[in-house]
């Protein structure tokens, strides 16, 4: 029934991280081939992950045999997991810095990735997802034992969530001082950071008065304030230089020339506004809660 839920939408969600690293190619070239020589070995892996959790999802209904679906069952859990792992470590590793050369060739190790800082904003990710899909699951299954059990699994997800995010937090203002520089440039940011709060606050409050709906959009807000806080954190760097600031890479040295940030301008305006509207008829025309009983997609 969880396949069911999730089958028709995961592989347009999935298309956005290929435009993502489509258009820093295009965009930031520089920052791109930075970024990669940094975390080629997780790209690798991530990408391995979500291969593998693409096929989980096709292939676990081609034999109707308990172990093969629960052998993709384990499959599909363990690359959805290390996916979200692996991709927002490497963002936790934006956040702190990396140390490039005059070239922008990282200089370092995996092993030097490897520090508690990502590892926390990667967990938290991980609880982060698992309350959102837990809400989404909570809407889309119809009303029984298992709606009930993933009720109680949104409260410890939630609960989870939160130790994570004040632990991160405070983490954040006292290991990266330089991530609330600005903030302090930038009085308007701390109106994020309230709808950010409200939003976490949110959540018990809707799930508590059953209200599914709002508590998924209070789940949708949180991850959206979360990126737009990453980004005033990170402004204007694409690529900060922990070993010397001189070499970050920013969203105006890393830029490609006038003419082709000018065509994907023109071709964003076109496509992007055609996609969302893709996706919001896809997300409406399954709005409904899976049959019960529904075993594949």
């Amino acid at each position: 029934m969880f396949m069911a839920a999730i089958g028709p939408i995961w592989g347009g969600n999935e298309v956005w991280l290929v435009t993502f690293g489509g258009a820093l190619f295009a965009a930031f070239p520089e920052a791109y081939a930075t970024i990669f020589s940094a975390f080629y070995t997780a790209f690798m892996l991530l990408l391995t992950a979500i291969i593998l959790r693409a096929s989980s999802l096709d292939f676990r209904d081609k034999f109707d045999s308990p172990i093969w679906r629960r052998a993709w069952d384990y499959a599909f859990f363990a690359s959805s997991t290390a996916a979200a792992l692996l991709f927002v470590v490497a963002v936790g590793i934006g956040v702190i810095g990396i140390s490039p050369n005059e070239r922008g060739v990282f200089t370092g190790s995996l092993l030097d990735q490897l520090r508690p800082y990502p590892l926390f904003v990667g967990l938290l990710t991980v609880t982060m997802f698992a309350m959102h899909g837990a809400m989404y699951l909570y809407l889309r299954i119809p009303r029984g034992e298992l709606h009930q059990r993933i009720g109680q699994w949104i409260w410890h997800a939630w609960g989870f969530f939160l130790v994570l995010y004040v632990l991160t937090t405070i983490y954040t203002l006292v290991a990266v001082r330089r991530a609330s520089s600005n903030f302090e440039r930038a009085p308007w940011a701390a109106a994020v950071v309230i709808l950010n709060v409200l939003s976490v606050a949110n959540i018990p409050r809707t799930v508590f008065a059953n209200k599914a709906g709002q508590a998924f959009l209070s789940s949708a807000v949180t991850i959206a304030a979360l990126v737009a806080l990453f980004g005033i954190a990170l402004w204007p760097n694409l690529v900060t230089a922990q070993n010397d600031p001189a070499l970050s890479l920013t969203v105006y040295s890393a830029a490609s020339g006038e003419k082709t940030l000018g065509t994907m301008l023109v071709i964003a305006c076109i496509g992007i506004p055609l996609v969302l509207t893709y996706t919001t008829i896809v997300y409406w025309t399954f709005r409904h809660k899976v049959a019960a009983g529904v075993s594949h997609y």
